[in-house]
């Protein structure tokens, strides 16, 4: 059942329009402690707009990008395939930068928060630039690497140098943001993610088409669009960070990097990079899959793939929201409110995802039809929207136990669930059907629906047994 705000504590905005608001205005809130439903939505509120913000750098780029042709989204496609593994990496980092700081602010040790958050952050610059340089360098190689046609190897080039090259950008900005969830000021994250989609919004087509002043960059305009947004969303955060406008601020003689910080830091992130490594390079896999069915089976499977990430980030903004809970709950020594938070978010998930199943199996045409008119690239994302569609309601339920896990600090457990379900499931199973069973890429987003479902599963039966409530972290260093 859920808990319902009460009139006996008047201090607290009565109603969920109430409870918005407050969310959204900055002020701090005890997660520990007073009404549980209260506690998830002012978590969750910034953070699905959080995420939301997210996914419209995709949607947006791929909107006008589709103006420039099958090859353009193509591109756009290949590179985002690869680009997964940064975002493993940058996630992952988030992941554990979001345990360790929520922890210390559970126990109410805010110093203990921002020696995490500084160790995290210097984690997250060393692996910008180790990806960067090669990811610079061997562009080209790289996108014949993932097997695309000769013609989006020349179109898309100079856009993957671009995000490829330039990735520390991605790095920090969910790296920061996961330092801001963990702390419980999801507020700060949103903001960060609207201005930086504000300025990508404006320059996309600008870059992209040559209007006014600017050069006609076409495809690689979305590129640099898209570094100057999120590189402006980084510098933002930097300054908030370092203001102390929330419950953390990077100065005095904290900020400096200890190593045993560092060290843990790196093995928390062992297991959550690992899980989201397996996960994208599934992902990735999946579309080596699809990319010798030719150029309309992979814009087709790219329109569908980031239509799917509009609705899945504002989910994930849910799921973040039971990881800070877990985290903060676990520090405060109150595991039973933490495993209550995770079922009713995991509750609240089912039916946000539920309701855009519907939307997506009825009006799928309609949305395809917003970035390509060509019949036979439609085809195919409206099919793989159908079926990936099927499995929304598992999704939902995959999406929460496994932040929850995160959010204890267990990172292995999730990992290990993501291996069997993707690299020993999903991948023989969408190369079976779309080859051997003649599935064509029909078959590829059977096995994305299937396995999702299975890991829901077994994510549900490991969370009832309890474990995480009893992982450790590293106790706090000063000096």
């Amino acid at each position: 059942m859920t808990e319902i705000p009460t009139a006996s504590a008047p201090e607290e905005p009565q109603g969920f329009w109430a409870t918005v608001r407050s969310s959204l205005s900055g002020q701090e809130h005890d997660y520990t402690k007073g009404n549980l439903t209260r506690s998830i939505w002012l978590l969750a509120v910034p953070m699905v707009l959080e995420l939301a913000m997210e996914s419209v750098f995709a949607i947006c780029d791929i909107f006008f990008v589709s103006r420039l042709g099958d090859d353009a989204v193509a591109a756009v496609g290949v590179t985002e395939a690869m680009l997964t593994i940064v975002y493993a990496l940058a996630i992952g980092l988030a992941m554990s930068a979001t345990a360790l700081v929520a922890r210390r602010i559970g126990e109410g040790n805010r110093d203990g928060a921002v020696r995490a958050a500084v160790a995290a952050i210097a984690v997250g610059v060393l692996g910008g630039v180790l990806i960067g340089v090669p990811g610079f360098i061997f562009a080209e190689e790289l996108l014949a690497f993932m097997d695309a046609p000769q013609a989006v190897i020349d179109t898309g080039t100079g856009y993957a140098r671009i995000i490829l090259g330039l990735n520390l950008v991605v790095l920090l900005i969910h790296l920061q943001n996961g330092i801001f969830r963990g702390a419980g000021d999801a507020g700060l994250a949103m903001r960060s993610l609207w201005l930086a989609n504000g300025i990508n919004i404006v320059l996309d087509p600008c870059l992209i088409f040559g209007l006014g002043p600017f050069p006609e960059m076409g495809v690689t305009g979305a590129a640099v669009a898209t570094t100057i947004g999120r590189g402006t969303g980084v510098l933002y955060q930097l300054y908030l960070l370092r203001n102390g406008r929330g419950r953390i601020a990077l100065r005095g003689p904290n900020v400096r990097i200890r190593l045993r910080l560092v060290f843990e830091i790196m093995r928390l992130s062992v297991g959550s990079i690992g899980q989201l490594l397996i996960a994208t390079t599934s992902w990735v896999a999946l579309m080596r899959i699809v990319a010798p069915f030719g150029e309309t089976a992979l814009a087709g499977y790219t329109i569908a793939i980031r239509i799917v990430i509009f609705a899945f980030l504002p989910a994930w903004g849910l799921s973040n929201a039971a990881a800070t809970l877990v985290g903060q709950n676990l520090g405060a020594e109150q595991p039973e409110r933490a495993e209550r938070a995770v079922w009713m978010t995991g509750f609240y998930n089912m039916l946000f995802l539920g309701t855009v199943m519907v939307l997506f199996l009825v009006f799928a045409p309609q949305l395809v039809s917003i970035f390509t008119d060509a019949e036979a690239t439609s085809a195919v994302a409206v099919s793989s929207l159908r079926i990936l569609s099927y499995g929304y309601l598992f999704y939902a339920w995959g999406m929460v136990t496994t932040q929850a896990f995160n959010g204890a600090g267990d990172t292995m457990t999730p990992t290990w669930i993501n291996f069997f379900c993707f690299w020993l499931f999903q991948i023989p199973g969408a190369w079976l059907l779309a080859n051997h069973f003649s599935m064509g890429p029909a078959g590829v987003f059977w096995s994305v629906c299937v396995s999702e479902a299975l890991l829901a599963a077994i994510g549900i039966t490991l969370f009832r047994r309890g474990r995480w409530k009893l992982t450790k972290l590293a106790a706090d260093v000063d000096g």
